[in-house]
């Protein structure tokens, strides 16, 4: 596998983490989605990294190294602040598209 594609995260404290797993084949990350990549650090816990989908490529989001056995309570919040970000930025953006259409009518 090649990490977890997040499909929903909660804004619960506690909320859980709705997550499919990617296969190794998997293209690049859709715009705006994030991955998650989590192996056993090496002395104790997880060490936890997230992608973010970009129009042309993908970036490093956040890592969290060593993180303890309930690290998805840590990445949560960063997870839920990204993808808020990424939705606003989607209708601001279709909103910018439907104003230039409407503009040239």
């Amino acid at each position: 596998m090649r990490g977890a594609l997040v499909q929903r995260v909660s804004a619960l404290p506690d909320g859980p983490l709705d997550v499919t797993w990617l296969p190794l084949e998997t293209p690049r990350l859709p715009l705006g989605r994030i991955r998650l990549h989590w192996e056993s650090a090496s002395l104790a816990g997880w060490d936890v990294t997230a992608h973010l989908g970009l129009a042309t490529t993908e970036v490093h989001l956040a890592s969290w190294p060593a993180a303890p056995d309930d690290w998805p309570r840590l990445v949560r919040p960063t997870l839920h602040e990204v993808h808020g970000l990424c939705a606003a930025l989607a209708v601001a953006t279709a909103a910018l598209d439907l104003s230039n259409r409407l503009a040239q009518v």
